[in-house]
C-alpha cells in the first residue's frame, strides 16, 4: 500500500536502490501523509529512517509551482549538509530545485533562489532569521505557496530560546502563506509528545507517530578513579586498546578533555605504530577540520577511525558505519545518552555498543541512573517557556526592520497572532513596548515605530540572527590556515604550549587587538582550559540514583571496579541503617531508614555540619540555594555532582530548618530580587535578557530559571535520614 502511493519518479529511485521493504515509521508516514491533511510528529529510534519516512511522500505531494514548496529546517549546519546528498538523491528523476541557505552556502545559489523560488529549501533557524531582516521584499515570492514544513530534531528546540525564536519565525512565515503548510517533526528522544504537538501551535491536527520498538543496547562500565585535573593513564591505554581496530566516537563532555583525548591516544597510536586516525570534533576546531573528519569516517569505510567529540557528533549527522561509542564520565540527561549511543549499531540486527569510563563514583552512578531510565522508556519532557520575554524583545526588532516601521496597534497584533508568545499578557506587552521606546530600541515617528537609535547596531549586526551569546574568542592560525578558536577567558601567552584539533601547538606570536594566535607544532604541551557546562538535570535522574544506592542491584554490566565502587557510595549511606525498618515514622530520627524514596533524603552530620543530599533536580536545588543564602546571610554552592549542599547547621538545628525553608519559600521573589541587587553579575540572563528592565529580568529568572512550585512540593513530602559520618 505504501509504495502504491507514492510518485512515479520516487518509485523508481526505491526499484534503483532494490529496498526489501519499508522500516515500520516509513511506512506508517507515507500512509498519513498521503491520505490526511493532519501535522505530524514522527518518533523513532536513531537510523530507523526518519529522513525518508518524511521526504518520500512529501515529495511525492509537491507540484511545480513558483515559490519554495518545502522548508526544511534543521539545528546544525552540518545536518544540512549532510541532508543535501540525500535529498538530492531522493529527487535524482525529478526536476525540483534544492537549496542549502546557511553563512558556508554558496551565494550564486542563494542568489538564484531569490530570483526565481521554487523547490526545497534547507535552512536554520539564524538564516532563517536573516532572511526576514535582510530580504524582507522576497518573503512573499518565497513562501506564499509553502506547502510543508519538516523540522528536523525537534527535541533539541522544544522549552529553549532559539525554540521560541523559531515558533516565531514560523508563525510569522505562516501569516506569509496562502496556503497552510502542513508540520513535520523528526526526532529519537522525545519525552513529552504534548509539547511537541503545541510547538507549532497546531495541537488539535497534529498527530504523532510513533515507533515504540527500543535500540538494543551493549553496554559495559569501567572504573578508574581519579581527582587529577587530567585522565588516568591506565585509562587512556584501555581506551586505546578498545577503539584501535574499530570506527569509534568518544564523548567527553568538555572540549579540553576532547583535546587531551585525542592527542594522547595519536601519540599512542605513534609509539605502536599503527596508522589508525584519531580526529577531534568540537566547535571551537574549524570547520574544514571538523568536516574532513566526517568525511573521512563516511567516505572511507574500509579505514577504522576514532573521533572524540563533544554534542557536535551528538544529533544526526550521517558519518556512515560506528562500531563503539564510548562516554567518558556522565551524560547530564537521559535524551543525550540515547543520542550518542545511538550512533553505533546501525546495522541490520545489530545492537548499539557503550563503553562507559568514570572517574568518580558519582558521575557512574549518574550515568548507570541514566541507563535505567533508558530501559523503563523514559526521556526527559521539555518545559515550555513560561515568559519568553527576552525573544520577543529580539523579535520586535526583527518585525520592525522586516515591514521598516509599522503602528503600534499593528505591532500588538502581529505579536498577540504569533503562538510563541501566547504565555505573554498584553500588559507584559505594552510594557516591553514602552520601555523599549524610552530607551531608543524603538522611535515612535508619525504615529509610526521603526527602528530606534540604541538599536541600529544591534540589528545591523550578524550577531543578532542568534540567541546564542557570541563569545570573543581568539582565532589560531598555523601557515596561515585556520586550525580552530580558544576562549578568551583564558590568559595565554607567548611560547606556550596548548591543545587543539588533536595536536600539540606552541604559541609563537599574539596579537591581542585582532584577537589572534599564531603558533607552530610542538613536541608536547599543557591542555588549556575550555569553556563548557553541562546541563540540567532532571529530578528522575536523580531519583533514580538515589534508588541504585537503596534497592542494591546486581549491576550486571559494572566491572568489578565499578561495582566495588557504587558498593562503597552505597555503605556510606547506608551504615547506619539497621536491617528491619521502623514502624513509626516521625520526627528525625537517627536510625530512620529509607523507608520512602519519594519522601527520605540523607544527612551526614559533620561536627557543625551537615552534608544534605536533595537527589532532585538542578532547578530545585537553584532554588534552595538562593534560600540557603538567604537564611545563612552568605554565599555558597550545592554541589552539582553529588546534588548536595554543605550547611553551616549541627543535627540539632538541622530539625527546623525545612520549616524555616517553607516559610522563606512564599517570598522568593523578594528573596531574588535582593540576590539580583546584591551581585547581578551571578545570574544569567541570556543574550537578549541582558537588555530587559530589571523587573522583567526578575520575572524571567523567576519562571523559567528556578521553581518554586517544584520546591514547595519538595519541601512539603520531605522527611530524612541522618547517618553517622564516621
Amino acid at each position: 500500500m505504501p509504495f502504491k502511493l507514492l510518485s512515479m519518479p520516487i518509485k523508481r529511485h526505491i526499484r534503483e536502490k532494490r529496498w526489501d521493504c519499508f522500516h515500520p515509521i516509513q511506512k506508517a508516514a507515507i500512509e498519513r501523509i498521503m491520505t490526511t491533511n493532519n501535522h505530524y510528529i514522527l518518533a523513532a529510534k536513531t537510523a530507523s529512517g526518519k529522513t525518508e519516512a518524511a521526504f518520500l511522500p512529501v515529495i511525492s505531494l509537491i507540484e511545480e509551482e513558483p515559490g519554495i514548496q518545502v522548508l526544511y529546517i534543521s539545528p546544525l549546519v552540518a545536518l544540512i549538509n549532510d541532508q543535501l546528498e540525500r535529498v538530492e538523491d531522493l529527487c535524482r528523476y525529478l526536476d525540483i530545485t534544492i537549496t542549502r541557505w546557511h553563512g558556508e552556502a554558496n551565494r550564486d545559489q542563494k542568489e538564484k533562489l531569490l530570483e526565481n523560488p521554487q523547490g526545497i529549501l534547507l535552512i536554520t533557524p539564524e538564516s532563517l532569521e536573516s532572511l526576514f531582516v535582510n530580504r524582507p521584499s522576497r518573503l512573499n515570492a518565497l513562501f506564499s505557496n509553502l506547502r510543508f514544513i519538516i523540522l528536523d530534531e525537534i527535541h533539541s528546540f522544544v522549552g529553549t530560546t532559539r525554540g521560541c525564536q523559531l515558533q516565531s519565525l514560523i508563525s510569522r512565515i505562516k501569516a506569509l502563506s496562502q496556503k497552510m503548510p502542513r508540520f513535520i517533526a523528526l526526532s529519537a528522544t522525545l519525552g513529552d509528545f504534548e509539547a511537541a504537538r503545541a510547538f507549532f501551535g497546531e495541537s488539535r491536527n497534529t498527530k504523532v507517530i510513533r515507533d515504540r520498538s527500543q535500540k538494543e543496547v551493549s553496554v559495559c562500565f569501567k572504573f578508574f578513579q581519579s581527582s587529577a585535573r587530567m585522565l588516568p593513564a591506565e585509562l587512556i591505554i584501555h581506551l586505546y586498546h578498545e577503539t584501535v581496530g574499530k570506527k569509534s566516537l568518544i564523548f567527553p563532555n568538555s572540549r579540553g578533555r576532547v583535546e587531551e583525548i585525542a592527542v594522547k591516544l595519536k601519540k599512542i597510536a605513534a609509539k605502536t605504530g599503527n596508522s589508525q586516525r584519531y580526529f577531534a570534533h568540537h566547535s571551537s576546531v574549524s570547520k574544514e577540520l571538523r568536516e574532513y573528519a566526517e568525511y573521512y569516517a563516511k567516505h572511507r569505510p574500509r579505514y577504522n577511525f576514532g573521533i572524540i567529540c563533544t554534542s557536535t557528533l551528538e544529533l544526526g549527522i550521517d558519518i556512515g558505519l560506528v562500531d563503539l561509542v564510548v562516554q567518558v564520565d556522565a551524560t547530564f540527561s537521559v535524551s543525550s545518552l540515547v543520542q550518542r549511543f545511538g550512533r553505533s549499531g546501525r546495522r541490520q540486527g545489530e545492537n548499539s555498543r557503550l563503553l562507559f569510563y568514570a572517574t568518580g563514583d558519582w558521575s557512574l552512578l549518574q550515568a548507570l541512573a541514566c541507563l535505567e531510565l533508558y530501559k523503563e522508556g523514559f526521556s526527559e519532557p521539555a518545559q515550555p517557556l513560561k515568559y519568553p520575554v527576552d525573544v520577543l524583545f529580539q523579535q520586535i526588532l526583527s518585525i520592525l526592520k522586516e515591514t521598516s516601521g509599522m503602528t503600534r496597534e499593528a505591532l500588538t497584533a502581529k505579536i498577540k497572532e504569533n503562538h510563541a508568545f501566547e504565555p505573554l499578557s498584553r500588559r507584559d506587552i505594552d510594557h516591553l513596548i514602552a520601555f523599549m521606546i524610552r530607551e531608543e530600541y524603538i522611535e515612535v515617528l508619525q504615529q509610526e515605530f521603526i527602528i530606534g537609535y540604541q538599536a541600529e547596531k544591534i540589528v545591523n549586526s550578524r550577531s543578532f540572527y542568534s540567541v546564542f551569546k557570541t563569545e570573543n574568542n581568539y582565532t589560531v592560525f598555523y601557515r596561515d590556515k585556520k586550525i580552530g578558536e580558544l576562549t578568551s577567558v583564558v590568559q595565554f601567552q607567548i611560547d606556550q604550549n596548548i591543545y587543539l584539533a588533536a595536536k600539540v601547538w606552541k604559541i609563537i606570536d599574539m596579537d591581542s587587538r585582532k584577537m589572534e594566535i599564531y603558533v607552530k607544532e610542538a613536541a608536547d604541551g599543557k591542555r588549556p582550559v575550555f569553556s563548557g557546562s553541562s546541563g540540567p538535570v532532571h529530578p528522575r535522574v536523580r531519583g533514580k540514583m538515589l534508588e541504585i544506592l537503596t534497592k542494591n542491584p546486581t549491576l550486571p554490566d559494572c566491572d568489578e571496579k565499578a561495582r566495588a565502587a557504587i558498593t562503597d557510595l552505597r555503605g556510606k549511606f547506608l551504615a547506619a541503617t539497621p536491617k528491619c525498618a521502623p514502624t513509626h515514622v516521625g520526627p528525625l530520627h537517627p536510625h530512620k531508614t529509607f523507608v520512602n524514596m519519594q519522601r527520605n533524603r540523607p544527612v551526614i552530620p559533620h561536627g557543625d555540619h551537615c552534608e544534605f543530599f536533595t537527589f532532585t533536580g538542578t532547578r530545585i536545588n537553584k532554588t534552595l540555594q538562593q534560600l540557603f543564602i538567604t537564611l545563612f546571610k552568605k554565599d555558597f554552592f550545592y554541589d552539582e555532582i553529588k546534588s548536595a549542599f554543605r550547611l553551616p547547621v549541627t543535627i540539632a538545628g538541622f530539625s527546623s530548618l525545612i520549616t524555616r525553608l517553607k516559610k522563606l519559600l512564599p517570598g522568593f521573589e523578594t528573596i531574588l530580587i535582593k540576590a539580583i541587587g546584591r551581585r547581578e553579575s551571578a545570574f544569567d540572563f541570556g543574550k537578549w535578557g541582558a537588555y530587559l528592565p530589571k523587573e522583567m529580568k526578575q520575572k524571567r529568572l523567576l519562571l523559567d530559571t528556578f521553581d518554586i512550585p517544584g520546591t514547595k512540593e519538595y519541601l512539603d513530602t520531605l522527611t530524612f535520614k541522618i547517618i553517622n559520618s564516621e
